[in-house]
């Protein structure tokens, strides 16, 4: 198998919604969440080595090349993690130079990170022929973070648990998203520990639910629905920690978005927008007021990890 060369990308994504519930005694929070994958994406490349060490590399589209500062090379790296947890599985003795190239915005919500493990899963089952079922994909993904899951699948998909207990939501149509991106990125755990200290002076659901607003958007295919139904529980919380991110969100709303809501953990602020030209509009009046370091835009729902070279 020596030098034998796979490709994968997986998505980013987006959550339509994200209801939160207090954290529990095994330190994690419940979560009831609707995906969408979009169209940016970061590729994975695995390479099959004659030894048994695994090297990593990290290059970034150009929009992205001064944002990788914070993204480690080493074990702690969520695709090293990924080509770990199938060398184990599967008991392969080989190594692996694997390379990310990033499309998705660096700590910044949508997952980068999580899209990163699910293409080196894919990537590394192929490369070293081990001959997964979709089923250990899966659970491998779900043993490297709560994201990993639903950035192999892609489309839309309500999350429940810790968000990779995943079923698909019905919907039609596509939307047209401008993300607007901070190159400072915010720390997860630290948003959720902010969301905690929030929580303690209001009342937050045992038992975060589904907003049917947002399933039934989805159903009919309506972005304008759908911008005034999208929730994010963890918004207040990012604001807090980063109170810019007000000025992002009035940005898009002045460029008549139909909805703009921090994406995730933040600080990344995603805007739904009517078509692809007036989304090139919004990120156009976002970077002129310069309420962000840089914009994307993209559409969705776009498809979980996909092969593009195999050989």
């Amino acid at each position: 198998m020596s030098g034998r060369a796979v490709r994968v990308r997986a998505p980013g994504k987006v959550n339509l919604q994200l209801a939160v519930g207090p954290v529990g005694q095994d330190g994690f929070h419940p979560l009831a969440t609707i995906f969408q994958a979009v169209d940016l994406y970061e590729t994975v490349t695995a390479v099959v080595r004659d030894d048994d060490q695994i090297t990593l590399a990290v290059d970034a589209v150009p929009a992205l090349a001064g944002s990788l500062d914070g993204v480690p090379l080493d074990q702690s790296n969520l695709a090293w993690q990924a080509a770990l947890a199938v060398r184990d599985r599967f008991g392969v003795d080989a190594g692996v130079d694997l390379h990310i190239l990033k499309g998705v915005p660096v700590a910044g919500g949508m997952a980068g990170g999580s899209a990163d493990a699910a293409a080196a899963v894919v990537a590394c089952t192929e490369a070293w022929e081990v001959g997964a079922s979709r089923a250990d994909l899966h659970e491998l993904c779900s043993m490297l973070g709560s994201d990993v899951p639903f950035s192999l699948h892609g489309h839309t998909a309500v999350g429940m648990g810790r968000g990779d207990q995943l079923s698909p939501a019905m919907t039609r149509g596509e939307y047209h998203w401008v993300f607007a991106v901070r190159h400072g990125g915010l720390s997860t755990p630290a948003v959720f520990r902010e969301f905690d200290r929030l929580a303690q002076a209001s009342a937050v659901p045992q038992r975060p639910e589904i907003d049917p607003d947002v399933m039934r958007a989805l159903s009919l295919g309506d972005p304008a629905l759908l911008g005034r139904a999208m929730s994010n529980d963890l918004q207040r919380a990012a604001l807090s920690l980063e109170p810019s991110l007000e000025r992002t969100l009035d940005a898009m709303r002045e460029a008549d978005a139909l909805g703009a809501i921090v994406s995730g953990s933040g600080p990344t602020v995603a805007g739904l927008a009517r078509s692809r030209q007036h989304a090139l509009a919004i990120a156009a009046h976002v970077q002129a007021v310069k309420a962000a370091d840089a914009t994307f835009c993209a559409t969705g729902p776009a498809p979980g990890a996909v092969i593009l070279e195999d050989g």
